[in-house]
């Protein structure tokens, strides 16, 4: 092809050059002009040429479209690698049909509103960041956006005829609006930023998509990521250009169910943990609530205080992880969807049982399996007044017959003489009393009494530290006199309520070989000292509850009123007595003169009273 460059023609501040082709030139490529690597700055005037349907500028380094406007026939237009900074001059070029625009210095999408006929447009190397002003090709079937500086994709709608979409080398990390393409046959997406497949869900809203490429995103190094792709979108024949086979479909749909199912349960477990920390924090606030109201409470109405707190929390029913309600919604509506009603939990996680706010202590009454019951070694009491405790420790020892450690955090352990109650267990190997909420742990001696009051359980370790012979010795020394001490002043059915049937029975055997009823002061202490030695010594060592002595008083109080009423009735007898008595005294002078008289009338006539004397006995005998 020959081209003339003529004279430059001066516009103003800028020289354009004139194009001018030879008749021969024309008549061999009438409808075409290729103006590559001419060293171009600026578009050319082109004269005579307004039948053109195929314009080419590649390889120059104009800066701005210019001087086509004439070229309304023009069809094909190629700008490739040049320098032009904006999108513009095209308003005239109703026809076009091709408009090539890659490797350029455009920053924005613009100026394309009248190219309503445009088939293909290509925009790759350049640098737009935003996709925009597209909505009305409606014709377009190509789009190229390849190495631009895209992150987010978006603003694709109306775009109906397009089947094919290049975006690879950006830096998107999210793909939206793809769906709204009902062409769309291949999409390109190689080498960006994409991490999860929530990320381009869209794509698998797309009934049309048969081609797709996601190598050299984050997502394609997982371990699922084919089988995940193939999962969602059925439809595709090729994947990253490898055509996707039937066997690979099944493999992918088997793997990827297994997977969601893992995964699914992945999050239960969390949504779980989750409901657990919310509740052990909603526990422990009801907690903390409670004691600041009772560290203001007098004495008398902190009792009611606790007893009305106490069965508000064991209203609501307690919860179990194998009897926990469906998750289904909380697995839809996330973490912030879970409820934080509770105001107890329990917990089994191995060998132990976490039972955390008063209410928990309900679920000991519940049916526990053999299994799972002979399973818990350690049981850990969290939020929960010791008092409250101690009734169900007898129970422990039923339902937990392998239970051999206990812990206790805030559980208002404030006396030694509280420790006394863990005398009611079958066995203990090891007890853990956190500081938190336990002050009796701020005494120099606490381990001692406890090594003292349950050495008939051999411990092993106390808050984690062993328990040596030194340590009992210690503790027998301290507290030894103590105990023989408090139970001197017990007396013997007093003494027989703490033993067992074994103990009783020594303690009868005994007496009866004596052959004597229980005997003197001295002679009992003796005996105390048979029966059992230091162990009848700790066993007057006992704790009551607060509860128990409410009880105490309250039958006190009812043995007081039954006496005062009895005694009252004696004396009310004895007086009714006495007047009795004092009436008869002023009375008798009288009667008896009057039971002399009629005596002496009945015997006057000593025949007839002998006569009436046989009748009353013969009437008597018959």
């Amino acid at each position: 092809m020959f081209i003339f460059l003529l004279d430059n023609i001066i516009y103003g501040n800028t020289a354009f050059p004139l194009v001018h082709r030879t008749a021969e030139e024309k008549m061999q490529h009438s409808d075409r002009l290729t103006l590559e690597r001419q060293k171009l700055t600026v578009c050319p005037i082109i004269d005579g040429e307004e039948h053109l349907r195929l314009l080419s500028f590649q390889h120059n380094c104009i800066t701005r479209i210019q001087n086509i406007s004439n070229l309304q026939h023009l069809v094909f237009l190629d700008l490739y690698d040049n320098q032009i900074e904006e999108i513009s001059g095209l308003t005239t070029l109703r026809s076009l049909r091709v408009l090539l625009l890659g490797n350029n210095r455009i920053r924005r999408i613009s100026n394309l509103d009248n190219l309503v006929s445009l088939d293909v447009l290509d925009l790759h190397g350049n640098q737009i960041a935003i996709i925009e002003n597209l909505h009305h090709l409606s014709d377009l079937r190509v789009l190229n956006l390849a190495r631009n500086c895209l992150t987010y994709i978006e603003n694709l709608n109306g775009l109906d005829s397009l089947t094919e979409l290049n975006l690879r080398y950006n830096q998107i990390r999210i793909v939206k609006d793809v769906d709204t393409l009902p062409c769309l046959q291949r999409l390109f997406l190689s080498f960006n930023n994409i991490s999860r497949f929530d990320d381009i869900l869209c794509l698998a809203d797309s009934a049309s998509l048969s081609d797709i490429t996601l190598d050299g995103n984050p997502i394609a190094q997982e371990a699922f990521y084919k089988h995940t792709v193939l999962h969602h979108m059925m439809q595709l024949r090729q994947l990253d250009m490898k055509k996707i086979t039937e066997e690979e479909r099944r493999m992918a749909s088997v793997a990827l169910r297994k997977e969601e199912e893992k995964r699914r349960e992945s999050h239960k477990q969390t949504l779980l943990k989750e409901k657990k920390r919310l509740t052990i924090s909603n526990i422990a606030h009801q907690w903390e609530s409670q004691q600041n109201r009772s560290a203001h409470l007098p004495s008398s109405q902190e009792n009611n205080e606790d007893n009305e707190s106490s069965q508000n929390s064991r209203s609501t029913p307690y919860v179990f992880p194998e009897e926990t309600r469906s998750l289904d919604s909380l697995l839809n509506k996330g973490t912030q969807g879970l409820p934080v009603l509770d105001s107890h939990l329990v917990e089994i996680e191995g060998d132990t049982v976490y039972l955390y706010g008063s209410g928990a202590l309900e679920s000991l009454d519940r049916n526990w399996s053999v299994q799972t019951a002979g399973s818990i070694t350690t049981i850990s009491f969290n939020f929960i007044d010791f008092d409250e405790i101690v009734p169900v420790l007898p129970k422990l020892r039923i339902r937990f017959p392998n239970s051999l450690h206990l812990k206790f955090k805030e559980n208002n352990l404030a006396v030694l003489k509280q420790f006394n109650a863990l005398a009611q267990l079958r066995r203990l190997e090891q007890l853990t009393v956190d500081a938190q909420g336990n002050p009796v742990v701020t005494f120099t001696l606490w381990k001692y009494y406890v090594m003292f009051r349950l050495g008939h359980f051999n411990l092993q370790k106390i808050n984690g530290m062993e328990v040596t012979q030194n340590d009992m010795v210690m503790a027998e020394n301290l507290f030894g006199v103590l105990a023989y001490v408090a139970s001197s002043d017990v007396p013997y059915c007093r003494l027989l309520s703490f033993l067992g049937d074994c103990r009783k029975k020594q303690l009868c055997y005994l007496l009866e070989a004596k052959g004597k009823k229980l005997g003197t002061a001295s002679e009992d202490g003796n005996d105390r000292r048979k029966l059992g030695g230091e162990n009848a010594n700790r066993l007057a060592l006992n704790y009551t509850t607060r509860d128990s002595q409410t009880e105490k008083l309250e039958e006190a109080k009812d043995r007081k009123d039954f006496c005062h009423s009895y005694i009252q009735d004696l004396v009310k007898e004895a007086a009714d007595i006495n007047m009795k008595n004092e009436s008869l005294q002023k009375l008798w002078p009288q009667m008896f003169i009057e039971l002399v008289r009629d005596a002496v009338i009945e015997i006057r006539n000593k025949d007839s009273y002998m006569k009436l004397c046989l009748q009353r006995i013969a009437s008597q005998k018959s």
